[in-house]
């Protein structure tokens, strides 16, 4: 893991005394002056100060360092991660020894912090060789997004080696290894060697990729000026209208299904090839219960995304490239319907790279696994537009 220190206070520490523990009591303090670091060096003489005392306290204050980073603030956590690595240098070097308990203990509060829990799993395994045979089986649900890949690569070893050794088991090990895997080079290494063993892996399912979806198009986009202009499916979808198109022509909602295995739907073929355009994606997708969601896109070109009516997302970029959860939009889905909507512009330009038009989107958590959620079949969906 990189770490990284304000030049300023890497510049200020070697002047500074060497300070006396601090007593106990003092390590709020402490903290608390760290925490107050602001940008162009606020505070940045107090937080040198408190670093300094927090390190000559030793290992004994390491829970609290890093109970500390619950509150992410990039600058004091720059200090905070600093402290724990000095401390722990220290320690390995001769000092008070690290305690393997304390660092397991935090470890296994999976409401921490993830990059503090990450931290103290570096230093445990530093100090103890057998953590991770200990610990990793027990995180392919782990909320942390590196502890888990972790904890996915060691599963896919084992069934590597049942693999190798033609065992029948091996199937069931890469499929246990899956159920935790949200990294598309994991899960894709994974369907491969499922494939081998004659196993299917639905990709778009693990993945949560949206496969069904209506389509209208094209409005216009002449010399980019429609990213901005709020074309009717934006103020609201009724999948039965027809509406003014560019050139004014008469456009009507189609459907369609994507049978890509990651979701991807080519406006070129789905809705003829324009440039200068402007078209809409929507989709009903129905959450068993409310929970935080973060829709991932990808598109080649500039879109905006709207849930349940609310914009969450816009970028304006032409042919810059796409991939797989290019970009992350946060929103909130409700129970029951939902709606999403993507715009998506294209632009006019005539080189061969610059064709390609369209866009893929999944709904997932934080740490990128697929969230629970049906949809329902497009005449189901036309319905239910008033």
């Amino acid at each position: 893991m990189r770490r990284w220190f304000p030049a300023a206070c890497l510049a200020m520490l070697p002047v500074l005394a060497s300070p006396a523990p601090a007593a106990p009591e003092e390590v709020p303090a402490l903290l608390a002056s760290i925490k107050k670091v602001g940008r162009e060096g606020a505070g940045s003489e107090e937080a040198a100060r408190a670093w300094k005392k927090l390190v000559a306290q030793g290992p004994a204050v390491l829970p609290a360092v890093l109970a500390a980073m619950d509150d992410n603030a990039p600058l004091a956590s720059n200090y905070l991660r600093t402290a724990v690595d000095a401390i722990g240098e220290k320690a390995v070097k001769g000092g008070p020894g690290l305690s393997k308990a304390e660092l397991e203990k935090f470890v296994a509060q999976t409401k921490r912090a993830r990059a503090a829990r990450r931290l103290a799993y570096e230093w445990l395994v530093k100090i103890d060789k057998s953590a991770p045979d200990r610990l990793l089986p027990g995180m392919l649900q782990d909320p942390s997004s590196e502890l888990r890949r972790d904890a996915v690569a060691r599963a896919m070893g084992e069934a590597d080696k049942l693999f190798d050794a033609k065992d029948g088991g091996a199937a069931a090990a890469y499929r246990k290894a899956l159920a935790g895997a949200c990294d598309k080079d994991q899960v894709d290494r994974i369907a491969g060697q499922l494939k081998e063993l004659k196993e299917k892996v639905d990709l778009a399912a693990h993945f949560g990729f949206v496969k069904q979806w209506h389509l209208v198009g094209p409005f216009d986009n002449s010399k980019q000026n429609g990213f901005e202009v709020a074309y009717p499916p934006e103020k609201s979808v009724d999948l039965k209208a027809s509406y003014k198109g560019k050139d004014g022509k008469e456009v009507r909602w189609s459907s369609t299904s994507t049978t890509d295995p990651y979701g991807l739907v080519d406006l070129n073929k789905a809705l003829a090839k324009h440039k200068g355009a402007v078209a809409y994606a929507f989709a009903v997708v129905n959450s068993p219960a409310a929970r935080p969601v973060e829709v991932r896109v990808g598109s080649i070109t500039a879109l905006k995304v709207f849930l349940n009516g609310k914009q969450v997302f816009a970028r304006e970029e032409y042919h810059h490239g796409t991939e797989v959860d290019q970009y992350v939009a946060r929103g909130q889905l409700k129970k029951g319907r939902n709606e999403l909507l993507i715009k998506v512009c294209q632009n006019e330009q005539t080189e061969p790279w610059a064709q390609a038009w369209g866009l893929q989107a999944r709904l997932c958590d934080a740490i990128g696994a697929a969230v629970p959620f049906a949809q329902p079949a497009p005449k189901a969906a036309k319905e239910a537009i008033p």
